[in-house]
């Protein structure tokens, strides 16, 4: 329990000590009560086509070389992709880990993310993403392989997608530059 502490006859440093340990102490309690139960839940709790997708994985990496499937607390995140203020599903394979094999995941290309709407799986293979807010849309903007746009790796290439509710599938224009 955390008692009131009278600061009245203290010097400043003392008190800035005391306030320095009381938040110490509750930073490194609330991460023994919040960090492990966040990763087993992320997958436990993952839809049904996103939690296919990390059986697969884990199968892939014990056929290859009797390897050990891990996945990182970062690859499962809930965000909003189409507006509509519930958070969506996205599974991002840069965080899968095989003990057995280094890339067995990710390549030059990226990795891919797999993205849960409307209960269905939608993946894309990308160098990183994000969601931004454009005019009424939300959209997912990915890095992606140079090659889609006409040059190699290296060659800085996006793509741009807004989610289609009434068609069920995302929209994106590679756009004609003049």
């Amino acid at each position: 329990m955390i008692s009131a502490i009278d600061t009245s006859c203290l010097p400043a440093f003392q008190i800035a000590r005391q306030m320095k340990c009381l938040v110490a102490g509750i930073v490194l309690a609330s991460g023994l009560v919040w960090t492990s139960p966040a990763v087993a839940a992320d997958v436990s709790q993952l839809p049904p086509g996103l939690r296919a997708k990390v059986d697969l994985a884990e199968q892939a990496c014990g056929e290859f070389n009797d390897g050990q499937f891990d996945i990182a607390w970062g690859a499962v995140e809930r965000v909003d992709l189409d507006g509509d203020l519930q958070h969506d599903w996205v599974l991002n394979e840069s965080g899968f880990a095989c003990s057995s094999a280094a890339s067995l995941y990710c390549g030059t290309g990226g990795c891919m993310s797999h993205f849960w709407i409307s209960e269905e799986v939608h993946s894309l293979l990308n160098q990183g993403w994000t969601v931004v807010d454009f005019g009424r849309q939300r959209v997912v903007v990915a890095d992606i392989h140079g090659s889609n746009c006409d040059g190699i790796n290296p060659t800085p290439c996006v793509t741009a997608s807004a989610w289609d509710a009434d068609a069920k599938t995302w929209r994106s224009s590679a756009g004609d530059w003049e």
